[in-house]
């Protein structure tokens, strides 16, 4: 089992662990945004890969240098997706690819990283503050239809 960086050699690997996470996305959509993270800078992706197997889990993550809830520096390390395939989960994996994001955001110079999740998605809420997270915000988005 190892953790590796987004190579063009596992684009589509993550783009199917997507659709595992955000079903209603399409994957010639996710593809392409995969491709624009491995020509960026400001993000980037690590996957986990079990040896005999293929990827079970990822994350993204960005520099914010933008508004983020709670941080008062800038830039800020942003976990953009986390996800473990569900029979992975509960062995210490998100919190090793959290881990490798960590390092690479401390050699962008970030010294805070934030995060993000639904409302009622209480098993991310769980893992963020396992992970050392502290929650600083709760909010409702809306949207309004202008036509």
């Amino acid at each position: 089992m190892h953790i590796e960086r987004l190579s063009k050699d596992s684009l589509q690997a993550l783009t199917v662990l997507m659709l595992e996470l955000w079903p209603d996305c399409s994957f010639e959509e996710e593809y392409e945004n995969n491709k624009e993270i491995l020509r960026s800078g400001k993000e980037t992706a690590f996957l986990y890969k079990v040896i005999k197997e293929d990827y079970i889990g990822f994350i993204t993550v960005s520099l914010r240098t933008d508004y983020v809830e709670g941080a008062i520096t800038s830039p800020v390390g942003y976990v953009e997706g986390i996800y473990v395939k569900p029979g992975y989960r509960q062995q210490g994996i998100g919190i090793q690819l959290l881990a490798a994001a960590e390092v690479w955001c401390k050699e962008k110079g970030c010294v805070e990283m934030g995060s993000d999740t639904e409302l009622d998605n209480k098993l991310s809420q769980i893992f963020h503050q396992k992970a050392g997270f502290t929650e600083v915000n709760r909010i409702v988005c809306f949207k309004k239809d202008l036509r």
